[in-house]
C-alpha cells in the first residue's frame, strides 16, 4: 500500500509541499551547475568541468526521482522556471559567470543550503510516519553534503 493511503491527508500534503521546495532547490542547481560546467575557466578547468559534470549529471536523476514521489503522494510537482523560482532557496548564477574559485564557493554554499533544507523535510516525513521519503531524503543529504566537502577540497 502506497503512503498516498497511509498518511493522514495533513500529513502527505505538508510532506509533498516540502519535496515541493526540495525539488526546486535540486533543479535550480541542476541548471546552476551545468551553467558553471559549461562557463569555468582557468588553470582548475579539467578538474572543476569533470566535477561540475559529475555533479549535475546527479542532480538530473534526482530531479526526477523526487518530483516521481510527489506524485506518489497523490500531488502534482510543480515543473515550470517560475514556480521553481518561487519555491526555491536557491539562486540563479549570475548572467556573466564569476570566476572559478566564486563559482565553487557559491556551489558550497547551495548545497549546504540544499542539505539544511532536505533535514527539515526528513523530520517532517518521519513525522508523518513516511519513512520512504524520508530514506530518499536521506540519501539525497548525504549526496549533498558530499557534493560540499570535495568543492570545498578542491578550493584549499
Amino acid at each position: 500500500m502506497s503512503n498516498q493511503f497511509t498518511l493522514g491527508e495533513n500529513s502527505r500534503k505538508e510532506v509533498a509541499e516540502g519535496l515541493n521546495h526540495i525539488l526546486a532547490d535540486t533543479y535550480t542547481l541542476y541548471v546552476k551547475t551545468q551553467n558553471f560546467h559549461w562557463n569555468v575557466e582557468g588553470p582548475r578547468f579539467r578538474a572543476l568541468h569533470l566535477m561540475f559534470e559529475e555533479q549535475y549529471t546527479d542532480l538530473q536523476g534526482a530531479v526526477d526521482e523526487l518530483a516521481e514521489r510527489i506524485r506518489a503522494l497523490g500531488e502534482y510537482a510543480p515543473g515550470t522556471f517560475s514556480r521553481f523560482g518561487e519555491l526555491s532557496s536557491i539562486k540563479e548564477a549570475p548572467s556573466k559567470p564569476p570566476a572559478a574559485e566564486a563559482m565553487v564557493d557559491q556551489l558550497i554554499a547551495d548545497n549546504v543550503a540544499v542539505g539544511k533544507d532536505i533535514k527539515k523535510v526528513i523530520s517532517t516525513a518521519e513525522d508523518a510516519g513516511d519513512t520512504v521519503t524520508a530514506d530518499m531524503l536521506t540519501a539525497r543529504l548525504t549526496v549533498h553534503e558530499k557534493s560540499a566537502w570535495m568543492l570545498r577540497a578542491i578550493n584549499k
